[in-house]
């Protein structure tokens, strides 16, 4: 599986962005696509989730409600919208995928590359 994030990149506080994380390979019907994100000097973590075959997405606390994750099976594509942006959502972020949901980066196999998002106040 590889996986291919795009869409970072600097953007006001309050503003939007959209992530898309483009996948190939053999993606399974039950595997979960998330996103994760690092800030500098801290542990990555999880952001949000969804199964590949059903649309029941996961969300961290910290940004349910201004983000949304939603997947495109025809395109292989998982993107997550951001809105209502601050500081603290300032980070690399990664997408990845694992043969099932867990908020534990430990458990997603795949990762893609980062895609920087930085949010100025």
């Amino acid at each position: 599986v590889q996986l291919q994030a795009s869409g970072g990149g600097l953007v006001q506080a309050g503003g939007s962005l959209r992530l898309s994380c483009a996948a190939s390979g053999r993606i399974s019907s039950y595997y979960a696509i998330g996103w994760f994100r690092q800030a500098p000097g801290k542990e990555r973590e999880f952001v949000a989730a969804v199964r590949w075959s059903s649309n029941s997405p996961n969300y961290a606390d910290s940004v349910k409600d201004r983000f949304t994750i939603s997947r495109d099976n025809a395109k292989n594509t998982v993107n997550l919208q951001m809105n209502n942006l601050n500081p603290e959502d300032t980070a690399v972020y990664y997408c990845a995928a694992a043969s099932s949901y867990s908020p534990s980066r430990e458990a997603w196999t795949y990762w893609g590359q980062g895609t920087e998002v930085t949010v100025s106040s």
